[in-house]
């Protein structure tokens, strides 16, 4: 199916003109909120690139975070088997996509790469916080080399760990030094979804 061809495949005569769309944050894997979609909802989503439904109530369009600012950057789109669902990955502008200010409209059902995600965003909010006691405050202070050096200790800890089949120790061994990765990439401003992103470029390639 042809990505701008996707209002013609969309079964509307079974949605009665609403098209039921879910919203997944593009990096988290959360799924933020529910909405529908009547054509215009979905064609001008899909050329602003900002998610906008149809409002059941107000009877008429509205582009999520219009009075609110919480806009949802619309990345991805596909169409389910029935034709009769849309399923849109988006990159909200915040932390909030819910209109009662949480950041997804239902209660919290993380997945693991979600909690990764939120590591990150945790990581990232305290880096330039030098008064934080935390730990991770206390990396940043000394700043990027001394980053770097516990990122080469905690590699050759989970080489050695290997080497000695210790299970459980290499499980500690890779937590640390994946966190101390993050925060290497933080020191430079780097996420580690565009780590993802290279890696499913190589992955990509691969299969070629």
């Amino acid at each position: 199916m042809l990505k701008e061809k996707i209002i013609e495949h969309v079964d509307w005569e079974k949605v009665n003109n609403l098209l039921p769309t879910i919203i997944q944050h593009n990096f988290s894997g959360e799924i933020l909120m529910h909405g529908y979609m009547n054509k215009d909802a979905l064609q001008k989503s899909i050329s602003t690139k900002l998610v906008t439904f149809y409002s059941r109530v107000k009877k008429r369009l509205w582009t999520k975070g219009e009075t609110s600012g919480n806009f949802l950057n619309l990345i991805e789109y596909s169409l389910d088997c029935d034709k009769d669902c849309l399923l849109i990955l988006a990159n909200p502008i915040n932390d909030t996509s819910c209109h009662l200010k949480k950041r997804s409209c239902f209660d919290p059902l993380y997945s693991k790469i979600t909690f990764l995600y939120l590591l990150e965003k945790k990581i990232s909010r305290i880096k330039n916080n030098f008064n934080h006691k935390s730990y991770t405050s206390q990396l940043y202070k000394k700043g990027v080399n001394k980053i770097a050096q516990k990122v080469g200790e905690e590699g050759v800890e989970v080489a050695i760990a290997s080497v000695l089949k210790d299970s459980s120790n290499l499980i500690n061994e890779v937590s640390d030094l994946i966190y101390h990765i993050l925060v290497l990439l933080q020191s430079q401003n780097i996420s580690f979804f565009e780590i993802i992103s290279n890696l499913k470029k190589r992955n990509n390639k691969l299969n070629k």
